[in-house]
């Protein structure tokens, strides 16, 4: 039997002590499968953001359970949390969130110096074949401020795919880019998602959420609606790299 990536069941979030406490998640159940595409939308303060930190285990939900490949996560303590965001979790960041004075090559290492499993020189080569997947090679010794918005955020997809995830999460990805920019970077997306790769994205925008190929829509911290979208936008991969 293939286990679901991501299980929630009954996840319910409150922040603060009743009566005063606010209801960030409210009895959401979903299942992710192995290789989705899945844009999570909606307003702001819909619980689409809680649900991230949730999924990738920067927070723990007051009710139910998420289990991430059949592991209830909510049993788990600190380290074995920091390890799973580590190794089996990919983060991409709308504002990139790349270390400023080192090398595009030397960002993508950093999740691999947390990977006792992965030798200095296996952590290089393993850097350099990320980058070359988002077509950033030429590249690689650039400072991020020696790159333009749409190569930073390639540097961070490159981060989050060098530990070889079973999951990536994206939030915002490409509120900071223009559209061509946005375009490029869901090209990269929709070719990791091809190559099996299962990846959860937070999006405002419908046009990016079309490049998914499901969509999830929260509402007041409930899951309000959950379908396949039936014609996904394919995306066009850049022409050069800027």
């Amino acid at each position: 039997m293939i286990l679901p990536i991501i299980e929630l069941a009954g996840l319910h979030k409150e922040y603060g002590i009743q009566p005063s406490s606010v209801v960030a998640l409210r009895d959401v159940s979903l299942s992710i499968e192995k290789g989705e595409f899945v844009a999570i939308m909606g307003a702001s303060g819909s619980g689409k953001s809680t649900l991230m930190n949730i999924l990738g285990c920067l927070d723990v939900p007051t009710k139910g359970t998420y289990r991430l490949l059949g592991e209830e996560v909510g049993i788990l303590n600190r380290d074995e949390l920091a390890k799973i965001r580590n190794i089996r979790i990919g983060f991409v960041f709308q504002s990139f969130n790349l270390l400023a004075r080192t090398s595009a090559l030397e960002n993508v290492e950093l999740p691999l110096l947390y990977n006792s499993s992965v030798s200095p020189k296996s952590a290089r080569q393993r850097a350099l074949s990320a980058l070359s997947m988002v077509d950033l090679s030429d590249r690689s010794h650039h400072s991020p401020q020696e790159l333009s918005g749409g190569q930073q955020q390639r540097v961070a997809i490159a981060r989050a795919i060098v530990n070889d995830p079973i999951l990536i999460l994206a939030d915002e990805p490409t509120g900071n880019l223009d559209s061509a920019k946005s375009e490029e970077i869901m090209a990269i997306f929709q070719d990791l998602n091809n190559r099996g790769i299962t990846i959860v994205l937070v999006t405002h925008e419908e046009d990016i959420a079309l490049c998914c190929k499901r969509k999830i829509m929260f509402r007041d911290g409930h899951l309000v609606n959950d379908a396949m979208i039936p014609h996904q936008r394919v995306c066009s991969p850049a022409k050069e790299i800027s």
